[in-house]
């Protein structure tokens, strides 16, 4: 059974792109060095390693020194949307009295990017069509809101247009384990640290399941949900992620993989994984 039709177009806002970008996750953004940030910084404070071409100085050094707060990071291309389109390429220090306006509208952004990167992918799955109509309103209703104005951004009411988006992905995610006959299938209730090499884990809804350092070595996920579930060290090496539904490019990167996992085609192999 297929469960995702392809489409490319639509995935292509949601490639981060930091050189597009100035260097708004590490600095609108707070950070905690216990989340694996290079120290505790408040919001609207540049990190100590972002240089002043935007770029990051330790990059390469990531993994060895245990960023794993960085190496998880992604704004799902809502970074470039603000700087390149919403500020015409000028950048909070280009104009400094409008820097906390900027990092306000980035927080917005991004928590719109995330969302439609959810409803794009309900909109690709085969058995959320009977839901199409909605779903494609939604998605429209937010290309729109990220080309607003900034004092318009500002004035969305975000929580009202979550809701509406989650009751619809509830109901995407019901209709696909009805497709797949695993709306009862019993999983755990905690995955933290265990074992589940070679396991067949299709159909599984693991939404905000805690995976951390779960061992999925080989293991198979055909139509499984991931929507909000906890990835940090979790291993999928081996494993076939290839029609895995609401994983996320962060995701991918908290987690362990090599060459030999498989992605869905829209994910990108975190440099990481060997």
């Amino acid at each position: 059974m297929m469960i995702h039709e392809r489409n490319d177009k639509m995935w292509e806002p949601m490639k981060s792109d930091c050189s597009k970008c100035s260097g708004l996750c590490c600095t609108a953004l707070y950070f905690s060095k216990m989340d694996g940030f290079p120290k505790d910084k408040v919001s609207g404070q540049p990190c100590i390693n972002l240089l002043k071409d935007y770029r990051c100085k330790i990059h390469s050094q990531l993994e060895k020194q245990k960023m794993k707060g960085c190496i998880g990071y992604d704004c799902f291309g809502a970074g470039q949307q603000v700087t390149q389109v919403i500020y015409q390429g000028r950048t909070w220090n280009d104009i400094p009295n409008q820097a906390a306006e900027i990092f306000d509208v980035f927080v917005i952004v991004f928590q719109l990017y995330q969302i439609r990167y959810y409803l794009i992918e309900a909109m690709s799955l085969v058995s959320a069509q009977p839901l199409a109509k909605s779903i494609q309103c939604l998605i429209e209703e937010n290309i729109k809101m990220c080309h607003y104005r900034p004092t318009n951004i500002l004035s969305i009411d975000l929580e009202q247009y979550r809701n509406r988006s989650n009751t619809i992905l509830k109901q995407v995610c019901k209709l696909l384990q009805k497709s797949m006959h695993s709306e009862n299938k019993k999983i755990p209730a905690n995955f933290l640290g265990g074992n589940y090499k070679g396991q067949d884990m299709s159909g599984a809804d693991l939404s905000t399941k805690l995976l951390i350092a779960a061992n999925f070595e080989k293991s198979l996920f055909k139509g499984t949900i991931f929507l909000g579930a906890d990835t940090r060290d979790t291993n999928f090496s081996n494993a076939d992620l290839s029609e895995a539904v609401f994983l996320t490019q962060g995701q991918v990167n908290s987690a362990k993989g090599n060459r030999n996992t498989k992605l869905p085609y829209h994910l990108d192999y975190p440099s990481t994984w060997k």
